[in-house]
């Protein structure tokens, strides 16, 4: 199994990451990207001849960049005319894949290879709200940089040796500057986007073309070369001596970064340069750095197999990736961009990020939830397929807030389009679910009692909302989505799934939505209840015994469930069983025993899991899972929430719910394909085709509740 693959370093919401681990160049310092940031990264040593170096493998070769300013020569890679003869070979190998070890965890991760040691640290840690917590905690959680920390042991040399990081910008235009951050410190930079800085002592930053060109320069003074695409900071390690080099690793933008509605980032409030966060990082540095290694106590539970670790830091440290944290005057805003496709809060992946911002900052959710509801709620019509739009539908929500940093108009998002029956239609049905269970969860686990008192309203067109959907007659309702929006034009609504077939991807009678749907009306009946609206508990708690009966009315002999109800569909899926988790964690016990109401409901799911999680169904040959038996297309984020309602919902527990399926999905990160996205969710085959570098694998985080 490789160990090569790339993983994310981020800070929390500044949407940046120093990403590396995959071979070459294929990772760097990233800001607002949906990619890796394709930069050299060069972290070596001297070897103890003297003379050449060995790094860790995060580098291409690049021809030097001298000759395109002198047309009349060719030149070498030190700047001599060449004589015919091919260029010289780099001073700067490689160290033997063989000997390079790494040590993955959730806030280290450490690199090995001979005398030389390197490690990075990022934090996973709550997110303080920004309107209760202290201007100094929020400056502190919110400063826009990562440690790292070069470590050479030259205790058995015979002479003094090199050692150096940095790193050169993915573009030849894009110069390094050096550029200290204070009286004692020294740095390099793309001018005010990223940067590496240092107060470890003797250390001297250098730019030049190319890492061989800097390592061969006698001139102290050239090492300020203007032109220079490349930055390395360096220093020499004495014979018989161990050092450690500390590097704070920043990211800035200033001023307005948004479009459609003016924002800042957060820790622009108290960082007015990227040279402050250098500043403020290192001298913090070793408060960050114990903080940092404290994070891993956070996935070091013996329940938790090797293989379910690894996925769970790989997807922990992607989210972060994504996360965004911005000032709209005062008033912050907290976003996650989706991965590759950077549209802002997907509120398909807020629904299932819940669970892990409802562990460690609850009043993200809040936050989402409310811009949810002043700026991205509509209201529409609805019609029967093929029908006219003259039935009352109510309200929903988009499904995103806007794209590449830019706030859609109100009411709609980014990706919705009329007219379209798969991919780019609306969700409206999907997103109208999600606001209910998303406001239902973060009320209960956050014990925000006057806040869910303030929705009661809203609460109340949703459910009105939902059974419109259902059948504009009451004594036609059966608990299911049967009428499209008006959004939708001559189209239909679509679900989350949306690359998928009509299996996962049509909203309309759909398994997945019914259970979802079923979960809603026991939230809302539930919170109905408590609140002392018994026509609306009464009227929800119907809802969710007509879905009940309809699901069940549906099954076949062999104990299947249609992916779509009362239609002509052969397709099975696993997330059918997905909306258990609501239940589940809003304490709902009662609904999921199988001697409760709803006791014939779950045992039918447990039933149609265990007759589909089987080869040539819902499974791969190695053990994968497959989420519908019609569709090549599994989301990682959608099998880890499912393994969670498999075993400890319905329990079951077995090598195809758990062992064998967790080795066969950390095959599929770790294919050669994959290495370079990071944590990628949209696997066809095994293979990331969609949704790559993404946030959504949180999920993962309700594994450490089994």
């Amino acid at each position: 199994m490789t160990q090569f693959f790339n993983a994310f370093h981020s800070p929390i919401g500044s949407h940046s990451t120093f990403t590396l681990g995959c071979l070459e160049q294929n990772g760097g310092l990233g800001l607002e990207l949906g990619r890796p940031a394709e930069e050299n990264i060069y972290i070596g040593v001297e070897t103890k001849a003297g003379g050449s170096f060995q790094a860790l493998p995060f580098f291409q070769g690049a021809e030097s960049e001298s000759a395109r300013y002198d047309h009349g020569r060719e030149t070498d890679s030190t700047g001599e005319e060449k004589d015919g003869s091919d260029a010289a070979e780099s001073i700067i190998k490689t160290f033997p894949l063989k000997q390079i070890k790494r040590d993955f965890a959730l806030g280290t991760d450490t690199w090995t290879a001979g005398d030389l040691s390197f490690t990075i640290y990022s934090r996973v840690e709550s997110a303080p709200d920004p309107d209760k917590a202290s201007a100094s905690s929020l400056k502190s959680v919110y400063c826009p940089s990562v440690l790292a920390e070069l470590t050479i042991d030259n205790t058995k040399g015979k002479k003094a040796r090199k050692a150096f990081f940095g790193y050169a910008p993915g573009h030849s235009n894009d110069a390094t500057i050096r550029d200290g951050c204070g009286k004692g410190t020294v740095g390099i930079g793309k001018g005010q986007q990223t940067a590496i800085y240092t107060d470890s002592k003797n250390m001297i930053a250098a730019t030049g073309f190319n890492a061989d060109e800097i390592l061969t320069e006698k001139i102290e003074d050239n090492y300020n070369f203007g032109l220079g695409g490349t930055g390395l900071l360096l220093a020499s390690v004495e014979a018989g001596k161990k050092k450690t080099f500390r590097f704070a690793v920043c990211f800035f933008r200033g001023g307005i970064v948004t479009t459609g509605m003016s924002t800042s980032y957060l820790y622009y409030r108290y960082f007015k340069t990227i040279t402050e966060v250098g500043s403020y990082t290192l001298k913090n540095f070793t408060d960050y750095r114990q903080r940092s290694k404290a994070c891993n106590k956070l996935l070091a539970s013996k329940k938790l197999t090797d293989d379910q670790r690894f996925q769970m830091t790989h997807a922990i440290r992607s989210y972060y990736g994504s996360s965004q944290l911005l000032d709209k005057a005062g008033k912050a805003i907290w976003v996650v961009n989706e991965g590759e496709y950077r549209m802002m809060n997907t509120f398909d992946l807020i629904v299932d990020q819940l669970f892990f911002e409802m562990k460690l900052n609850p009043w993200a959710v809040r936050n989402e939830l409310d811009l949810f509801t002043e700026r991205y709620s509509y209201t529409d019509k609805v019609h029967f397929p093929g029908g006219e739009n003259i039935h009352p539908g109510g309200i929903s929500f988009t499904h995103d807030m806007g794209q590449f940093n830019h706030f859609s108009r109100p009411k709609f998002s980014a990706y919705e389009l009329k007219n379209l029956s798969g991919c780019f239609s609306h969700m409206t049905h999907e997103q109208l679910v999600n606001w209910i269970l998303t406001a239902s969860v973060y009320a209960n686990g956050a014990n925000d009692m006057a806040w869910l008192k303030k929705q009661l309203k809203q609460f109340k067109q949703c459910l009105r909302s939902m059974m419109n959907r259902d059948n504009p007659k009451d004594s036609e309702r059966n608990g299911l989505m049967s009428l499209d929006s008006s959004r939708t034009g001559s189209g239909a609504e679509i679900t989350t799934y949306d690359s998928l077939d009509t299996s996962l991807g049509q909203s309309r009678n759909n398994m997945y939505l019914a259970v979802k749907s079923w979960a809603s009306y026991l939230a809302m009946a539930d919170i109905f209840t408590a609140h002392n609206c018994p026509t609306e508990a009464k009227a929800a708690n119907k809802q969710a015994k007509r879905a009940s009966e309809s699901i069940l009315s549906q099954v076949k002999s062999d104990g299947t469930i249609p992916a779509v109800l009362n239609e002509d569909c052969n397709s099975l899926i696993i997330p059918a069983i997905e909306g258990l988790v609501f239940p589940y964690v809003l304490g709902d016990k009662n609904a999921l025993k199988e001697n409760g109401p709803y006791g014939d409901l779950i045992k039918a799911l447990r039933k149609h899991l265990q007759a589909v999680l089987k080869k040539g169904v819902c499974l791969y040959d190695d053990g994968g899972w497959k989420l519908s038996s019609t569709a090549d297309n599994s989301w990682m984020s959608k099998i880890y929430l499912c393994q969670f309602v498999a075993r400890e919902i319905l329990g079951v527990k077995t090598p195809a719910t758990g062992k064998r399926a967790d080795a066969a999905h950390v095959k599929w990160l770790l294919k050669p394909e994959n290495l370079p996205f990071a944590w990628s969710d949209q696997m066809t085959s095994g293979i990331a085709k969609g949704s790559l570098y993404y946030p959504r694998g949180v999920t993962c985080i309700l594994w450490l509740e089994e």
